[in-house]
């Protein structure tokens, strides 16, 4: 089989018959009748061949720091909802937060010629910024900001910053911060920044001293929880980059017949499934990481279109969520 007795088959053109494998506009009485012939034939088109033609292979890299992790699957769903209905498929690295294997999937991606990547990243040393200079594919970046890229990414600055100010409008006045590593700008560093100006703004400097680093997991949070008291003295609130975090610090707590939120308040960020399922409920932040993926994906497609007018840059929202409600909603910003 080849196109051309498709087209026979189902009583139309050749160009109908590439139009609809290339996702071109043909009429509905066509397309069906073409999709009968596919069907009831089995053919499918060769790849290769439509690669040499278009000088397109139809894929899309994604890079993502951990596969298994709820908001990187929310992530990838949203992505896949768009470039699935272009005619697109994924091609998905789980690096497991190794940055090596970050750089080493970017070059296999650029080899392979894909025709873009969506890249996850969690640090951007030199060796990452000079890759992805050298690359011969389009790169829009998911989760984080860096200059001068094709960028969506969620307002950690401003989320941390309101939440720390909930608390402190709670009359909480000696807090404690378990922040991620800075190396990762947004979780790590960003986060962390917006805790210290919301306690400076509140005129509480001191503040500014009481944190320690954490890993994303449970286990550390309830650590870094009992480091964060024994070196700080008696807090009344300990906000967290992570809601992984801020389930061990609850653990801990309880472990240590501290009562939450009576004595000690503990918040969250992410919004996770964890943290829908512990008591009491934590204050969270909720991120559309979904819709971050749909944004993403959009933005690679107007890359891939050459679409001069679109934003290089989409600052995503949030909301507030205290005891599962809406606290406060921050609109997407370009």
């Amino acid at each position: 089989m080849n196109i051309a007795e498709i087209a026979r088959l189902a009583g139309v053109s050749s160009a109908a018959v590439s139009r609809y494998f290339n996702n071109g506009y043909i009429s509905k009485e066509k397309h069906e009748a073409i999709r009968q012939v596919v069907e009831k034939t089995g053919y499918r088109p060769s790849v290769q061949a439509q690669t040499l033609r278009t000088k397109k292979t139809k894929m899309i890299g994604v890079i993502l720091p951990k596969i298994d992790s709820t908001s990187m699957g929310s992530v990838v769903a949203g992505i896949l909802s768009v470039l699935e209905g272009e005619g697109y498929r994924l091609l998905l690295a789980d690096t497991q937060s190794n940055p090596e294997k970050e750089l080493e999937y970017l070059s296999v991606f650029d080899e392979k010629q894909v025709d873009g990547v969506i890249l996850a990243a969690t640090v951007f040393p030199q060796k990452h910024k000079r890759a992805l200079k050298n690359m011969t594919v389009p790169v829009v970046i998911v989760g984080q900001r860096l200059e001068g890229y094709y960028c969506v990414y969620h307002d950690d600055y401003h989320a941390i910053y309101d939440m720390t100010r909930l608390v402190l409008e709670k009359g909480r006045r000696k807090l404690g911060y378990l922040s991620a590593f800075h190396e990762d700008e947004a979780a790590g560093l960003e986060r962390f920044r917006g805790y210290c100006d919301a306690v400076r703004d509140a005129g509480l400097e001191e503040l500014t001293e009481n944190y320690v680093i954490a890993d994303f997991t449970v286990n550390s949070g309830y650590e870094k929880t009992k480091e964060l008291l024994d070196t700080y003295g008696d807090l009344d609130a300990v906000i967290c980059a992570a809601d992984e975090m801020a389930v061990g610090a609850q653990q801990y707590l309880r472990d240590v017949k501290i009562d939450v939120p009576g004595q000690i308040m503990v918040t969250g960020h992410g919004d996770s499934e964890l943290s829908k399922v512990v008591t009491p409920r934590i204050p969270t932040i909720h991120y559309s990481y979904e819709e971050s993926g749909k944004r993403a994906a959009r933005m690679l497609l107007g890359v891939l279109d050459k679409n001069e007018t679109m934003a290089k840059e989409l600052r995503m929202g949030y909301r507030i969520l205290q005891n599962r409600d809406e606290c406060q909603v921050d609109e997407d910003k370009v």
